[in-house]
């Protein structure tokens, strides 16, 4: 489990290998991620746009950005959660993502939210030490 806290927002992201997903043998694999955003604050926030930042083990990147997350923009009063899952597709056994949300106040305000960076590992990888 990976945690960051921003502006009273946390943002907590388990992920987890998808092996009857996944195909080693055609350099496909894949992961899903579960998110909870927790608002730990005393302002009502809604979400509005999601940057992510991809890199496979080759050191290929891929940027995604887009308005809020599995099509909706959630709306989070103080004490709210909000959770959801998606997934991640690599040519390599394991990454890395890390990302931002963009938030609203009520007033207009935006600001963005840490994700916090998280691993995307095979199980049984044989680690190799440069």
């Amino acid at each position: 489990m990976y945690r960051a806290v921003t502006r009273h927002i946390q943002v907590t992201v388990s992920p987890a290998y998808m092996e009857e997903q996944s195909a080693p043998e055609k350099n496909q694999y894949f992961w899903s991620y579960t998110v909870e955003i927790e608002n730990l604050g005393d302002e009502t926030v809604t979400l509005r746009t999601r940057h992510w930042h991809i890199r496979d083990a080759s050191g290929a990147v891929k940027e995604v950005r887009g308005e809020g997350v599995i099509g909706k923009q959630p709306r989070l009063r103080p004490g709210e959660r909000f959770e959801y899952t998606s997934g991640c597709p690599l040519e390599t056994p394991e990454g890395i993502m890390s990302g931002a949300y963009g938030m609203e106040t009520e007033e207009g305000e935006t600001f963005s939210v840490e994700i916090p960076a998280f691993s995307l590992d095979t199980p049984n990888q044989r680690r190799v030490m440069h």
